[in-house]
């Protein structure tokens, strides 16, 4: 489930050709919202050094739990859900 890193699983889907950023979303914690997760679709997102942004809006890696394809699989998990 785990292949690399986040960053690299990340940039892997926004930047190969083979893949489409459309088929993923990300789940992040969101504290407030429904279960304290929002999902993400990947198209929204810039990647940046320690952040990624949506729009205007700087959210710190660490809040992502899950990178996850439209089918329901998970391609990426944090190790620990606190």
């Amino acid at each position: 489930m785990r292949k690399g890193s986040l960053k690299e699983v990340l940039a892997k889907i926004k930047h190969d050709p083979r893949e489409d950023e459309r088929d993923y979303y990300i789940v992040i914690e969101h504290r407030g919202a429904y279960g304290n997760e929002k999902r993400i679709p990947v198209e929204m997102i810039e990647l940046g050094y320690g952040y990624f942004f949506i729009g205007e809006t700087q959210i710190p890696y660490h809040r992502i739990i899950q990178v996850v394809r439209k089918d329901g699989k998970v391609v990426w998990e944090r190790r620990s859900r606190d």
